[in-house]
């Protein structure tokens, strides 16, 4: 079960990443209508309305891009059995549709089937397609139906399959819309409060991957409230539009780098060089893109107490830009680029005042974390039992002659994969943003020393065979060396 929920976490990584095209496209066609040429502007007008055109489509694109991650070969007829469930479930769930066949009044049908063109619906599509395809890409029909057989079956069982889900929504879709309805309203209805709980929340599930599920509610129209799709398109609130997404930027760009600093210096003496690389690279990342994986990786199962302190810290984060009202959006992360892009829009609101509350957190961060740190003796990274302190680094890490541009992949693939066991223990290699995932076949013959003389960020075990290594923004290039290893 965990595997699964880990590849539905990999797999919505792969929609997800298309939103920085909206961020560009929105971000700049705003600024030209607020600072250059003035509103109206053709160009604005243009650039604005193509980057909405993702922002609306986000269903589609979950539905499309899941089915491709959840397929075991990533095969482009999976992507299409997504569309065909998205296309199947929205057009006989539609209120015209539902009108007839209840035979009511348009205006009479539930208003669940008015918003079932949503985010819940393309990923249980791009599901549904995904296990269409693993389960009849390769069956064979007999011969007077063969034109039919293996992938060019998929998108069809894939249609059946939507129409029985379809029969069952049609009596469950209203009751699971108003329970997300009544989720989403009470944490909004809370206000900052509300706003802080899902700050806190989201940080806990990041292991779990399952923090996706939660985004989903507050920041698509899932359950109504499409925080990220209304900051863009600008219609909301100003003040309230972007509560669950502005207190995200000052721990991103200011808290975790900060946070870093604080695991640098309080790294042992011999480990300070390896921690400042790590560091270095983890908290730009942070700061730049908005991508924290690496950073919170590194600590995260290293010194757990110390990641619910960084959750929490979120919390409050959130809670604070919430209750002062000062709001930025982002399509992707909360980076330095998406905070420029959303700074001129029109429900931005005192986006500046995040860099100040981003300078406290940061000082907050840094002097909380090196107490804490100092004072029960956390392990971080420098600072676990064992490290090498007086010891120079063995033939298993790698030197700055094998880093060279051209074979630093291919080497730190290599690593990777002889740590893991081999071709003999690794089953399969998937990535996601930042993380290998490794399914093997037994746990005890991964040799943890060897992955970590690596100088990798972290190491998650999530299972009897599930293992995932953090590598960083660059892990589908160390994927593909190891893949090549692999056939």
């Amino acid at each position: 079960m965990m595997n699964y929920l880990q590849r539905i976490g990999r797999s919505i990584m792969l929609p997800v990443a298309v939103l920085p095209a909206a961020a560009i496209l929105m971000g700049i066609g705003n600024w030209i209508e607020g600072t250059v040429w003035g509103e109206g502007n053709i160009a604005a007008v243009f650039l604005i309305n193509a980057g909405g055109s993702i922002i609306d489509h986000i269903p589609i694109l979950f539905a499309v891009g899941i089915a491709l991650g959840m397929s075991k070969d990533r095969d482009g007829s999976a992507a299409l059995a997504g569309l065909v469930g998205f296309l199947v479930v929205t057009t006989m769930l539609s209120t015209d549709t539902v009108a007839l066949l209840q035979g009511v009044d348009a205006g009479n049908v539930s208003p669940a089937f008015g918003n079932i063109d949503n985010a819940f619906i393309g990923i249980l599509s791009g599901l549904l397609g995904g296990a269409m395809y693993n389960r009849f890409s390769h069956v064979q029909l007999p011969d007077f139906l063969a034109f039919f057989s293996g992938k060019r079956l998929v998108p069809i069982m894939t249609a059946i399959s939507m129409l029985v889900a379809t029969a069952i929504m049609f009596f469950v879709w209203p009751m699971v819309f108003s329970g997300l309805v009544s989720f989403g309203t009470a944490i909004s209805n809370l206000e900052f409060i509300g706003a802080g709980l899902y700050g806190f929340f989201n940080r806990l599930l990041i292991p779990t991957g399952l923090h996706h599920a939660l985004n989903s509610v507050f920041w698509f129209d899932v359950a109504g409230i499409d925080d990220i799709g209304n900051f863009w398109a600008g219609t909301g609130t100003k003040g309230v539009t972007g509560m669950y997404q502005a207190g995200f930027f000052p721990i991103m760009m200011f808290g975790l780098p900060a946070a870093g600093l604080a695991m640098y210096h309080t790294a042992k003496t011999k480990r300070k060089k390896q921690t400042a690389s790590l560091m270095l690279a983890a908290g730009f990342a942070a700061f730049f893109t908005g991508v924290t994986e690496p950073l919170e990786f590194s600590f995260m199962f290293l010194a757990p107490a110390l990641y619910v302190v960084h959750a929490a810290l979120t919390g409050l984060s959130l809670a604070v830009a919430a209750f002062f009202q000062w709001t930025a959006g982002f399509t992707f992360s909360a980076g330095f680029v998406d905070f420029v892009l959303s700074f001129r829009l029109p429900l931005a609101n005192q986006p500046y005042m995040l860099i100040v509350q981003g300078l406290v957190f940061a000082v907050i961060y840094y002097f909380l974390f090196r107490f804490l740190i100092r004072k029960f003796n956390i392990m971080t990274p420098g600072r676990e039992e064992g490290s090498p302190e007086d010891d120079e680094e063995g033939d298993d890490s790698i030197s700055s002659a094998e880093e060279t541009k051209e074979n630093r992949f291919a080497v730190l693939g290599e690593k990777i994969y002889v740590g893991l066991g081999g071709k003999e223990n690794i089953r399969t290699i998937d990535n996601c943003t930042t993380r290998l995932r490794i399914e093997v076949e037994d746990m005890d013959k991964v040799d943890q020393d060897k992955l970590k003389a690596t100088n990798v960020p972290g190491i998650n075990i999530v299972g009897k065979h599930n293992i995932q290594v953090v590598v960083g923004t660059s892990v589908q290039f160390v994927a593909d060396e190891m893949n090549k290893l692999h056939k």
